[in-house]
This record gives C-alpha cells, structure tokens and sequence, in this order.
C-alpha cells in the first residue's frame, strides 16, 4: 500500500497530549499493566492523521495495519484522529468498520484494535460513570494491538483476568471529579 495516497500530520501538540495521557493515565494509574514496558522501550508508533472522513481514517488504518505488518519491531500504534468521529455514538458505530477492515485484509488473528474515545461510554453505564475512564482519551483514537503480544502478556501475568475489577476500583476510588480534572490537564 503506498503512503502517499493518505497524508499524515505529526502535530506535535496532539502527540504530545497523547503521551501524556498514556504516561499518567494509562501506566501511572496502572490501567494497562502491559503499556509501561512497551513505552520504555519506545515501541509505540504514535500517529495523528489529519482526515476528516470515516474512508479517509479507513485507509489511514489499512496503512498502518501493512506498516506493522513490514515492521515487526514495531509493537503497537496509537493512531490519533481528532478531526473524525468526534461523537463517540459515530465513533461506536466506525468499529465495526474496523473489523471487517482486518477480516477483508485477512489480518483477524494478527492484530486486535482497541478502543478509546474522549466521550467513551460501555453499554448500560451513565456517562459518568467511572468504568467509563479506562477508555476515555484525549482524543478518539485506535490503539492497533498485536494478538501475539497480548497473548504472551496475558499468560506472564499474574491475574490477567482481574485486571478490569482492579481498574474500575480504583478509578471509583478516585472519583469522577478526579478523573475529569486528569484528563483535563493532559490538554494543557
């Protein structure tokens, strides 16, 4: 796939923003046990495209998709879109998008897209309510996971499957109020 029929912006403010979040969000509050290790070692590809379309951010993940498949000393990308998908119901709906993107590239099995969205919303939750934090960013983005890579991390850690509960007690711990005011000063 060739880069040059999707342009990329690395807008160094959003980049930034991102890190932040990932830094003191996602490992200081130890909500993915497995982000540090991959943060250290620099193996995160930060991307922020500039597309404004849900096809434009379509071919934007088909070209990061064949980039880590070409580069496997790469071990995730964070693929930054803040002028798409904007609303997190448009946002809900595009993942399922992004599955039958990896199914037609046959990519099911390689690579796992998690999600995370400023406004991110489980089902059967109030908008503010805590849970809703393990996946909220600064930005909407898709966080492109090798299923090898969360496998090994999985079966190495002690109690893969309490990590959720984990989670979600400690962002009630915290409090909304909390969480909020966090977030909030990543953007600053």
């Amino acid at each position: 796939m060739s880069s040059t029929s999707h342009t990329y912006v690395q807008d160094s403010d959003v980049t930034e923003h991102v890190k932040r979040w990932l830094d003191t969000f996602v490992i200081e509050l130890e909500l993915c046990p497995f982000a540090k290790r991959e943060r250290v070692n620099d193996t995160i590809r930060f991307v922020v495209s500039n597309t404004d379309s849900e096809s434009g951010l379509l071919g934007v993940l088909a070209w990061e998709l064949d980039h880590l498949t070409t580069h496997p000393d790469t071990a995730t990308t964070l693929l930054i879109h803040p002028g798409v998908l904007k609303g997190f119901s448009d946002y809900n709906q595009f993942l399922n998008q992004t599955d039958a993107l990896l199914e037609e590239l046959e990519l099911e099995g390689t690579f796992q897209i998690a999600s995370f969205h400023p406004d991110y919303q489980f089902a059967d939750t109030q908008p503010d309510d805590a849970e809703n934090y393990t996946n909220r960013a600064p930005y909407p983005l898709l966080h492109i996971l090798r299923e090898a890579s969360v496998e090994r991390a999985v079966e190495r850690h002690p109690d893969a499957d309490g990590i959720p509960e984990a989670n979600l007690a400690r962002l009630r711990a915290m409090g909304v109020e909390s969480l909020q005011e966090l977030l909030r000063g990543i953007a600053k």
